[in-house]
């Protein structure tokens, strides 16, 4: 049985190659959630003004991967001490923030949050907002990297995070 998280912590591009790298990852949906707008496209998004954080719909076998460590790898692959922005990524739209389906989720992106303060300077920003409707961002935007390793967005930015989660989860590595 697989579970899904949905957790936004900047361009979801970073998040969705960091998250492809760990072994009982099955699927890694890049998405908008969060805002009041229906049907929002990345322009849209990009505005701010739908109230859409850049999401990743997360599916894993916690057989085969912890749901600790599928947290835990989020707050390493970004800074949830920033506010509203991931570095040069300015906007609501980039928020840290977390979504869960039901209450089990939610106690344990309490528990996840927590420990996260405890490694971080700084307060911990992260928000635990209610899961609104999800939507799959455009075609394009999915397995950004990938498709894309050379784009300079990726190598100054996605590379760095990618390679942190590859160090501090290696025993999950595919």
């Amino acid at each position: 049985m697989t579970t899904t998280y949905v957790l936004a912590g900047g361009c979801f591009w970073c998040l969705d190659a960091a998250y492809r790298a760990l072994n009982g990852v099955t699927e890694v949906v890049s998405c908008y959630t969060g805002g009041d707008t229906a049907q929002p496209n990345y322009e849209q998004v990009c505005t701010g003004t739908t109230g859409h954080a850049e999401a990743v719909a997360v599916t894993f076998d916690p057989e085969t991967i912890p749901s600790e460590v599928i947290l835990d790898a989020f707050f390493t692959m970004h800074d949830p001490t920033q506010l509203n922005r991931q570095g040069n990524d300015v906007g609501t739209q980039y928020r840290s923030a977390m979504f869960p389906a039901d209450d089990e989720q939610r106690e344990a992106f309490e528990v996840a949050r927590a420990r996260a303060g405890d490694l971080w300077p700084g307060d911990v920003v992260t928000t635990i907002e209610p899961l609104g409707e999800v939507f799959p961002a455009e075609e394009y935007h999915q397995d950004f990297f990938a498709k894309n390793p050379t784009q300079g967005y990726c190598l100054a930015v996605a590379v760095p995070k990618v390679n942190k989660v590859r160090a501090s989860f290696s025993q999950y590595l595919r």
